[in-house]
């Protein structure tokens, strides 16, 4: 199981853009330049995030995204399914009725989600913080 690298450059930019002070946009090539990617390819990653709710696009000379809903109701998961979609990793291939396999791994991927929906961002975002000023000292 793999999420794709859309869900990484989605993660650091929702990370990079809470860190920002609160409610200033910040321009797509700026976020672009700090992960090294094409501004078309993450346009197209904000787009996902704010077709989801998490971030809002301001337009005109000084504008930008920034996040749009509370930090502190952000988790891991509410960004991975922005970009990946909320299917099923799994899905029997027998297509039979009460499938033991597909119980098990739909058990596994239940836990999985329950674990990245109490994780939020913003305890990453105080990580960073506390990281970059122990730096400094």
């Amino acid at each position: 199981m793999k999420y794709s690298n859309a869900t990484n450059y989605a993660l650091h930019t929702m990370v990079h853009m809470m860190r920002q002070p609160e409610g200033e946009p910040i321009g797509v090539q700026e976020l672009a330049e700090m992960q090294k990617l094409s501004p078309t390819y993450l346009s197209k990653i904000l787009t996902k995030l704010t077709k989801s709710g998490l971030i809002e696009s301001t337009p005109g000379v000084k504008g930008g995204y920034k996040i749009s809903r509370r930090q502190k109701e952000i988790s891991f998961l509410d960004v991975i399914q922005s970009i990946e979609g909320n299917t099923n990793l799994f899905e029997c291939s027998i297509h039979h009725e009460g499938c033991l396999i597909e119980n098990v791994m739909r058990q596994a991927e239940d836990n999985m989600k329950e674990e990245l929906a109490g994780k939020l961002l913003l305890d990453i975002v105080k990580m960073a913080e506390a990281r970059q000023l122990e730096a400094q000292n």
